[in-house]
């Protein structure tokens, strides 16, 4: 069996997952013929502008162009706070001087001074972990840097105001103006889904989580891991794709109930490989995977996992926190570390491949509970976990197409 060819995963929970919702939902083998860019992220960005199909291509390569003037600013030395696109597509950068605000404009972007800028903003949203870490804030949808707003944002749920989460605000608001309180939360959870009676099976269990494939990772001794979201691999079971095994969990940073990170891996077993193409279940030509460099807060993105298959729309912030809800009474589960995102996804999506352009961005981790996705352009939000801090993590390195 070749685990190049295949789009899901599982990990295991308590129950067997359908073998009629695996089989459905295979798609096709990569293929060689990936575009510059692939056409849904095309339609998706023309959809959320507004504009014509060759407008957003322009965008895109005005985007990837800015990237690029930043990532030369930064190994000239330049000092920058972050960075984050603008809804015009600018790409505007964070500096502390005129000086370096000067160096910025001759690279073509815009820059600000802001008044904290995204190291400050770091620190204050540690202070509120913190917090969180003591108790579970139970109202508290996601707090975050936002750079635009030059705050750290909460985000409440209406109408939930335990003691934990009046708690939490009330530390938030020492930070005065630093701190942005919006009520328009939604309750999160993670985006795996049970499935009775499948034939995706583990040895130590009688069922699953089903949840999605990521990404095809190796060490520096050659060995292949696949990089998923952490709960995916929680327990470090043997992982299946129709009946077959591919992979087992070595690591993850998830644990129910506790302050996690929600990154892990599976070592894949010898014969079988994680393709280095993103399938797009049919919208497109599958991508191909040439890197894993950090797109900023607004670009575009798009989202493969078994679930919705390919949906499409904006990175929003990083460095986010969340309180995921378990959907079988256990306990909350603060996790770290995540970057939210417009991309539409639904139960099952967990550890699904976010691209921007042929960048790999990250794996599903979770959204709002009930969110319904209806095609490419559906609107709605979804959060996951950044690539590029797993790899750092794990000492891997990205296999590119």
């Amino acid at each position: 069996m070749r685990v190049s060819r295949i789009s899901l995963l599982t990990t295991a929970v308590a129950t067997l997952l359908s073998a009629a919702a695996v089989t459905a939902s295979a798609q096709a083998a990569p293929t060689d013929d990936a575009p510059r860019y692939q056409p849904a992220m095309v339609a998706a960005l023309a959809d959320s502008l507004g504009v014509s199909e060759d407008a957003a291509v322009a965008r895109l390569d005005h985007q990837d162009a800015q990237q690029d003037e930043l990532a030369e600013l930064d190994r000239s030395g330049v000092a920058t706070d972050g960075a984050y696109f603008t809804a015009d597509g600018k790409l505007t950068v964070n500096v502390s001087s005129a000086t370096a605000a000067t160096q910025v404009r001759r690279h073509g972007l815009a820059a600000r001074v802001p008044q904290r800028g995204e190291r400050a903003l770091d620190r204050i949203k540690a202070s509120l972990d913190a917090v969180a870490l003591r108790k579970t804030p139970d109202g508290i949808a996601s707090w975050s840097v936002d750079l635009p707003s030059d705050t750290v944002t909460i985000h409440v749920i209406p109408g939930r105001t335990s003691a934990a989460a009046q708690s939490f605000l009330k530390a938030a608001a020492t930070h005065g103006k630093a701190v942005r309180v919006v009520r328009d939360g939604q309750r999160l959870e993670t985006q795996a889904k049970v499935y009775p009676g499948s034939r995706m099976t583990w040895t130590n269990s009688q069922g699953g989580w089903l949840c999605s494939v990521g990404y095809g990772a190796r060490d520096s001794s050659g060995r292949q891991y696949l990089v998923s979201a952490g709960h995916c691999v929680a327990d470090l079971t043997d992982l299946y794709f129709d009946n077959k095994h591919f992979a087992k969990g070595v690591h993850s940073r998830y644990a129910l109930g506790t302050r996690s990170v929600d990154m892990g891996i599976a070592q894949v077993d010898s014969d079988d490989s994680i393709a280095t193409q993103v399938g797009t279940w049919g919208s497109t030509s599958n991508i191909a995977v040439q890197g894993s460099n950090r797109a900023a807060s607004g670009s575009a993105l798009c989202k493969s996992g078994q679930t919705t298959h390919w949906t499409c729309g904006r990175v929003g912030s990083y460095n986010v926190t969340v309180t995921y809800k378990d959907g079988h009474g256990g306990p909350d589960t603060v996790v770290t570390g995540l970057a939210s995102s417009s991309v539409c996804t639904q139960g099952g999506d967990s550890g699904g491949a976010y691209i921007s352009g042929n960048q790999a961005q990250g794996m599903t981790s979770g959204g709002p509970i009930g969110q319904q996705c209806s095609g490419t352009n559906s609107r709605g939000s979804s959060y996951f976990q950044p690539l590029d801090d797993a790899l750092s993590y794990y000492g891997l390195t990205l296999n590119i197409n």
